[in-house]
């Protein structure tokens, strides 16, 4: 489904040294991990957070790095989602904040809005196509939350904060996904740390066939 990026890597030449001492492990029958991908920190700019995909009858996520104007898609283990501390600020007095804490705590929000300061932060379904599920769309779902404090996802609709997901009042939480769809929204930490959101999706085929998405993590520093 997605186009890998190619890197061309020059490569210096390796020591003799180094070679026996592969020759060596090798010989011994030794196992040898392999290589980690660097890790991408991303702090400002488009990202399509959970970037849903469907081919070949498998339902995929990954992430959209929109960052530098071209888009690229990222396996989310690969990336740390920066919440900089450019994003603090407090809970409104208004009661239909109250899910985000009391009136005056801090509360580090992505927002719905583009700020150039910040991660402009979302989900998409572009690559699944229409017709090919019931309804015309997949159910996304936030199964598990791991970090300090509670985590909101929500939107602003007429001047009211309508939830997606809230860590705080009990997960599994789910919002419908049409087919082609891109959506920015609010995304809120209640406390500096770092946070795991465990993301997974689903759908029914035309045919009635029911089709899931492996469990997915998504890395996110506040502060």
């Amino acid at each position: 489904m997605y186009t890998p990026i190619k890197e061309v890597v020059m490569l210096r030449s390796t020591p003799r040294a180094v070679l026996l001492t592969g020759a060596v492990i090798a010989s011994l029958g030794l196992a040898v991990a392999p290589a980690q991908a660097a890790t991408v920190t991303l702090s400002e700019g488009h990202v399509d957070v959970v970037d849903i995909g469907y081919e070949d009858g498998t339902l995929e996520l990954a992430l959209a790095d929109g960052t530098t104007g071209t888009e690229v898609e990222r396996d989310p283990a690969d990336v740390l989602l920066h919440v900089k501390p450019e994003a603090e600020t407090t809970v409104p007095g208004n009661s239909a904040y109250a899910f985000l804490g009391s009136p005056g705590d801090a509360v580090w929000i992505l927002p719905q809005s583009l700020n150039a300061d910040l991660l402009y932060a979302g989900w998409s379904a572009h690559e699944v196509d229409a017709g090919a599920f019931q309804g015309d769309s997949v159910q996304l779902r936030l199964t598990a939350v791991s970090g300090p404090a509670d985590v909101s996802v929500y939107d602003i609709v007429d001047g009211t904060p309508e939830r997606r997901f809230d860590s705080g009042d009990g997960l599994p939480d789910a919002v419908n996904v049409t087919a082609g769809e891109h959506h920015h929204t609010n995304w809120a930490f209640e406390a500096e740390g770092d946070y795991t959101l465990t993301f997974e999706a689903a759908g029914t085929l035309l045919d009635g066939t029911a089709v899931n998405s492996a469990a997915v993590d998504y890395h996110f520093t506040v502060g």
